[in-house]
């Protein structure tokens, strides 16, 4: 396993670290699945930071990206399924290089990713009030142009905060003017990224289809039938819709998965040039035609499978949403290290670089190697003979499954194989923010209420349970097995991911250093 051991940069990158502390705590979240306000523990576990109302929020001394984005109602959840990772981590890296960029005027040294704006005189940096202002409107315009659909909220805690939403002034003296260009800036840059955000690449000239692939990626298998035992293959799964917090299935109704996002790895990334510089060895133990090989490691899932335990499937759900499992550890690491504003901001930046960037490195690896999940491999193998195994929400291990028959834990993703996705960000986010930190430390818990699983609602787990990761390399770890516990993930694609992953947060890191300390051309 990677441990992603952590290097200093001497007197004058500790001397800007130490302008970032303040107040220590550990940051948590409610039980699984809910979209209710983030809890910032303290250190010992007992306290918790309550949420700031807008009215209440002091612009001089709070701090908006820990008090009124992760503390306040993750309006993000609204719209987008917690799986749904390409944007989630689209949205987040966006929305804060356009936080990272809005302030970076007010900072002694820091310069901005697409917008320069100039520096603005230390007399305005003395308290919080500017920085918020500026962060506030650079978070409304982007959610504007990539989360319309809940804009409105946003508007609604401008407008109780005293700020007006219309406000569209750009000019580099005001705060509100730098919140505005910094957010055009991140919009002009990125909307032909390569992601297709605007729905109209590959020739595309009517009826838009945002994030669309324009690719043509096309599967070696169908969902009815696996030809090639080696290559991904789209499950075949009921119609999902959402409602409230629960995704209830219209009963009848199935669907195909498509790659989602294949796009991604033609992304424009930030810190480096060549997405095939990072590249993972060939999974040779997904070759079918290694029999021996190939039949060992659908074993080995299936025996991870029969002896999941309430904690295992609690952490497979954490991770499995990308909220819990990758936006909410940052959090925690900036509460548990007592970052002020710029320091928030700027782990932030460092962490979602390396995710953002990462997942253009995993999608390049998923799509060139192509490779078979474990559900149709399970498939494979036992055909219509008997496995023991999970069985199902509420009816924990059982014999005599038909292989054919055999579920994941979780749902699978709608991408191939290997490496896994979210170990490979997780591993990035993880690497970068321990460079920047100097630390392992991360103090991330969370707790599941007695039956708040979402696989298993009002029974798993059996008694209220808690989460802990007092370490990066904790998380890495737990995040990485999670994904055989859950079946979604042979072990071979974790072990590459933690592999793959350093290597992206190491750059990533680099890039938003030059960026502080106002290296960067």
């Amino acid at each position: 396993m990677a441990t992603g051991h952590t290097t200093g940069h001497g007197p004058q990158r500790r001397g800007v670290l130490l302008g970032m502390l303040g107040a220590a705590g550990t940051a948590g979240a409610g039980a699984l699945g809910a979209v209710t306000p983030a809890r910032a523990e303290a250190r010992n576990g007992t306290a918790t930071r309550p949420a700031v109302a807008p009215e209440d929020f002091d612009f001089d001394h709070g701090n908006a990206v820990r008090d009124l984005i992760y503390g306040g109602s993750d309006i993000l959840e609204q719209p987008v399924a917690a799986m749904d990772v390409a944007i989630i981590i689209r949205f987040t890296h966006l929305s804060q290089t356009a936080w990272f960029d809005a302030i970076a005027p007010y900072h002694p040294t820091a310069v901005g990713i697409y917008s320069r704006l100039g520096r603005r005189p230390a007399g305005e940096r003395e308290t919080n009030r500017n920085r918020n202002i500026a962060i506030l409107y650079a978070a409304l315009r982007m959610f504007e142009n990539i989360l319309p659909q809940v804009v409105h909220e946003r508007r609604d805690m401008m407008t109780r905060l005293g700020l007006d939403p219309d406000d569209r002034r750009e000019d580099t003296e005001t705060p509100v003017g730098l919140g505005n260009l910094a957010a055009r800036g991140v919009i002009e840059h990125r909307e032909r990224d390569g992601m297709n955000q605007l729905g109209d690449e590959g020739g595309r000239t009517h009826h838009p289809a945002p994030y669309a692939d324009y690719l043509g990626y096309v599967p070696v298998n169908s969902a009815y039938e696996l030809t090639d035992p080696s290559r991904w293959q789209p499950e075949l799964g009921p119609h999902l819709r959402r409602h409230g917090d629960q995704w209830p299935s219209d009963f009848g109704a199935f669907i195909v998965q498509q790659f989602a996002a294949p796009q991604w790895r033609a992304t424009t990334p930030y810190s480096f040039e060549d997405v095939n510089e990072f590249r993972c060895p060939p999974p040779v133990d997904s070759d079918h035609t290694d029999a021996e090989a190939y039949r060992a490691q659908v074993d080995d899932i299936l025996a991870r499978s029969a002896a999941l335990t309430d904690e295992q499937k609690v952490m497979a759900e954490t991770f499995d949403n990308k909220f819990t499992g990758i936006g909410r550890p940052v959090a925690a690491a900036a509460e548990h290290h007592g970052l002020d504003l710029d320091g928030w901001v700027h782990l932030c930046m460092t962490c979602s670089t390396a995710t953002f960037d990462a997942g253009i490195a995993a999608w390049n690896e998923k799509s060139r190697h192509d490779s078979v999940r474990p559900f149709s491999a399970v498939r494979h193998v036992y055909g219509d003979r008997r496995v023991t195994a999970w069985g199902g929400p509420g009816r924990g291990t059982v014999d005599g499954i038909p292989g054919n028959q055999w579920r994941a834990y979780l749902k699978v993703g709608d991408h191939p194989e290997y490496p896994s996705g979210s170990t490979t960000l997780a591993a990035a986010q993880a690497h970068a923010a321990r460079l920047f930190l100097d630390s392992d430390e991360l103090g991330y818990r969370r707790t599941a209420a007695a039956g708040s699983s979402l696989v298993e609602p009002g029974i798993t787990p059996a008694a209220d349970l808690e989460l802990r990761w007092d370490t990066w390399t904790d998380y890495v770890h737990d995040c990485g097995v999670s994904r055989t516990w859950g079946g979604v993930h042979f072990m071979s694609a974790v072990e590459a991911s933690w592999d793959l992953g350093p290597r992206i947060g190491q750059v990533a890191y680099e890039f938003v250093w030059r960026h502080i300390t106002g290296r960067a051309r």
